[in-house]
């Protein structure tokens, strides 16, 4: 019996795949989801701060380990995504944030296409937005992605805007608004204490039409290519072979990483490398895993003289107080993202345009292949680069579809990112030092009272820098003519039919903040292009009844 044949197939069930599905369920076409992770049924999803408890959880986590880095001594930093429908979106912080205008500014005028502007954007942004505070030019409501205040900030985080201010930094209460300069709690994408996941928003409502079909744990090995278009995807699940086939376009939205390493499999990519591991090239794309973008954030950990912040909530009759309180009346520790206020500057200058974001964390929080500290009371100010210089690839380990990528972010390659996260950690030790946290710290941890010397923090920063899961760029969208460039603006792959991407691996350089919304927006303009129309209001999803497979792209 010949496989079902579908409109669409949609590979990657992360943040841009379900945007993705949905937008064409509400164009009445038939779409196969390929998600490698499990659904996203456990309730730990769905507190906010559960998502802590699923970090380390390689059920619901890539867990791409990286090539030795040149520049951190050798380390070897692991670069966790998500694993699971919703992707990103249903295991991060949840903070909402788009960046700053620049940065799309900064897309048009590398691709010479003014619709991927700020202001060009700035509709979608705020169409898909329900905010529970804010309506005006910049931000939305009645859309289907929800943003809220957070219910619960823990004293921590109230202490350090407050000090922040005391350091010059204005405050700052809408990062999306006109400027992202200062210092506030973020926005985060919950509603009534409640995670609102890209599933939630956009997948799960396009399901019940019976045009979206689902499959989890479902590893994509390649794209299926005939007489130069794709016709299907190959994939694996558990241990049976299959192939699933598409009358339209395939769509990629396997992430950064992930989607690379597909097509290069798929003998997609630069072709001596394909070759070099037993893979024929179909087109040579020499862009294909380069330009790798990733945020990193270096630490500032001060321990406190008093049981300030979460230190201890997640155990014991702490923990029991907390998860009632949450289930009684969806308030109190657990409605926390854990990174509840976050401050944007330039170190150099507080009045110039912010290079750094930085984030409150208001516990100790290290990787533990970093330092044998115990957790305690604390507090740590992690630095971010906001648009980092450096970049990485990412490369085939073998022509196996289950083995690894090589991950090569190449942190702290140009030495700008270097001394900007040196600034950073000035600033955070500045910020420490204001009233009304300097009057709740006991002591520095790292990098210590005794490291002060550039050269002192710069090796800090070599040994405690770590991602912050925001990998873009590896498939960047590019002009007409650019030999590096992998998709058009209009996001289609070069070289091979009916294959369009639609993730973070197509964005040129990455954004001055966490990258999660401005995904939904590159999402949001696939499938535009694919339906050939500007975007509408989202459709009514009351039918169930399915379009038939359609021979070629709309």
């Amino acid at each position: 019996m010949a496989a079902p044949t579908y409109d669409y197939i949609v590979v990657g069930g992360g943040t841009s795949g379900c945007l993705v599905a949905a937008r064409l369920a509400e164009a009445r076409h038939t779409v196969l989801v390929l998600e490698a992770g499990p659904d996203d049924r456990n309730p730990l999803i769905r507190m906010p701060a559960g998502f802590v408890k699923l970090l380390g959880v390689e059920r619901y986590m890539w867990f791409y380990k990286s090539v030795p880095q040149e520049h951190l001594g050798g380390r070897t930093p692991i670069v966790p995504q998500g694993r699971v429908l919703g992707g990103g979106s249903s295991v991060n912080a949840m903070v909402y944030m788009r960046g700053q205008p620049a940065d799309y500014d900064l897309w048009a005028s590398q691709t010479d296409d003014d619709q991927w502007n700020y202001a060009s954007l700035l509709p979608y942004f705020t169409d898909m937005e329900d905010n529970e505070r804010l309506n005006d030019r910049y931000h939305g409501v009645g859309g289907p992605w929800k943003v809220s205040d957070l219910r619960h900030v823990s004293e921590l985080s109230r202490a350090f805007v407050l000090a922040a201010q005391g350091n010059g930094l204005p405050h700052n209460g809408d990062f999306n608004g006109e400027s992202q300069r200062g210092v506030g709690t973020y926005q985060v994408n919950t509603r009534d204490g409640r995670r609102c996941s890209a599933v939630d928003a956009f997948l799960r409502p396009a399901m019940r039409t019976g045009r979206v079909t689902v499959r989890t744990g479902v590893l994509a090995h390649s794209v299926i290519i005939e007489k130069g278009r794709a016709v299907g995807v190959r994939y694996s699940e558990g241990d049976k072979l299959g192939e699933a086939r598409c009358g339209a376009e395939v769509v990629m939205a396997a992430g950064a990483i992930a989607t690379p390493k597909i097509l290069m499999l798929s003998g997609i990519g630069p072709a001596d490398h394909l070759r070099a591991h037993g893979v024929s090239p179909v087109v040579d794309l020499p862009g294909v895993g380069a330009n790798l973008q990733d945020h990193t954030e270096t630490p500032v950990v001060a321990l406190c003289n008093g049981p300030y912040g979460y230190y201890g909530h997640d155990r014991g009759w702490r923990q029991m107080r907390n998860g009632m309180e949450y289930l009684l009346n969806r308030t109190g520790p657990v409605t926390s993202n854990g990174v509840e206020a976050g401050a944007f500057f330039d170190p150099d200058d507080l009045s110039a345009t912010p290079k750094i974001q930085q984030f409150c964390v208001p516990t100790v929080y290290l990787d533990k292949d970093h330092t044998d500290q115990k957790a305690s009371y604390g507090i740590t100010l992690n630095s971010c680069v906001a648009r980092p210089r450096s970049r990485g690839t990412v490369r085939l380990a073998s022509a196996a579809p289950d083995n690894q990528p090589l991950v090569d972010p190449n942190y702290l390659a140009d030495p700008e990112d270097l001394r900007l996260s040196i600034g950073g950690i000035r600033r955070a030790r500045e910020i420490l030092a204001q009233e009304p946290l300097r009057s709740m710290i006991a002591s520095e941890v790292f990098p210590g009272p005794d490291k002060t010397s550039d050269e002192d923090l710069a090796a800090h920063a070599r040994r405690f820098v770590k991602t912050v899961y925001h990998p873009v760029g590896t498939c960047r969208m590019g002009r007409e003519g650019d030999p590096d460039a992998v998709v058009s603006t209009r996001l289609t792959l070069k070289g091979v039919e009916g294959v369009r991407i639609a993730d973070a691996s197509v964005i040129p350089t990455i954004i001055s903040g966490n990258t999660n919304a401005a995904v939904l927006v590159v999402a949001d303009k696939a499938a535009e292009f694919i339906l050939g129309r500007p975007r509408k209001t989202p459709a009514d999803l009351s039918s169930t009844q399915p379009s038939q497979p359609v021979a070629a792209a709309v």
